[in-house]
């Protein structure tokens, strides 16, 4: 009963120097649908897994992937009402930066803009979502990872969500940004989603952003599916995590040995 008094108050710290409330919105988001990024050298992957949550769910009426202004976009794990809250704000402030300075806002400073609204909803509790914002800043990509707490980093790659630990080891093992380009992270993306997936993992399941000199764009089911169908057709055990003695190289050589490395590459964007 007496740790429960310490749970009730957002700026309270508790005996162990911890504050419950966010630790709550932590457990929330380790509850939720996986969700990882990955910067390339070309560009930003986010994905995210979507729960199918009944066949009458009309899969396309709500994303997890969202785009903010045209060079950026974010995507969350967990809680859906408070991911829209944070992305209905963070359009307003990427909004109100341009009606004062007439160009498009700096991916660290909207970072920055949201994640001081993070740690409270209405001055109550922190939201219980960690974010994935990602942009294209003075020709190179940028990659940041928000906490329900405020707190916040560039990344070179992170996953979030159900299963985390095990996406962010099936990425240290595979990430090497200077041999990475866009499309090897999308594969290398699905690849990480995968690992936590129970089942089998359609287009509808998943949800795809890229991010480059171009803009931030969602990639449509039917471009989700063309990748899926060439992870589909890899051999079973191509998919398996390997030992941590590996060699450390990007999706080509780790999954595959020479003969077998190249994904076809009919599109770039």
């Amino acid at each position: 009963m007496e740790g429960r008094a310490y749970s009730f108050s957002l700026p309270t710290f508790n005996p162990s120097g911890k504050l419950d409330q966010i630790e709550y919105a932590l457990a929330a988001i380790a509850a939720g649908a996986p969700s990882v990024g990955i910067k390339a050298s070309n560009g930003v992957v986010l994905a995210a897994l979507r729960k199918q949550k009944s066949i009458l769910y009309d899969e396309q009426s709500v994303h997890k992937v969202e785009p903010i202004t045209k060079h950026i976009g974010m995507v969350c794990s967990g809680m859906g009402p408070d991911y829209r809250v944070l992305v209905h704000r963070a359009r307003k402030l990427a909004g109100q930066y341009y009606m004062v300075y007439q160009e498009p806002i700096p991916t660290g400073q909207l970072v920055q803009k949201v994640a001081s609204v993070m740690p409270q909803c209405g001055g109550v509790r922190p939201l219980g979502v960690s974010l994935l914002i990602a942009g294209w800043d003075e020709a190179h990509p940028c990659l940041f990872h928000l906490y329900p707490s405020g707190e916040y980093s560039g990344r070179k790659a992170a996953a979030m969500g159900k299963n985390n630990m095990n996406g962010e080891f099936f990425l240290e093992i595979r990430y090497n940004m200077n041999d990475l380009d866009l499309e090897d992270a999308i594969y290398t993306a699905i690849l990480t989603l995968k690992e936590s997936f129970e089942g089998q993992m359609a287009e509808e399941n998943i949800e795809v952003g890229i991010c480059n000199e171009a803009g931030f764009k969602r990639l449509t089911p039917a471009e989700v599916k063309n990748y899926m169908a060439v992870i589909n057709t890899l051999p079973a055990d191509r998919g398996l995590m390997p030992h941590r003695a590996m060699h450390k190289g990007f999706i080509h050589t780790a999954l595959f040995p020479p003969c077998l490395c190249l994904f076809p590459r009919a599109k770039r964007y």
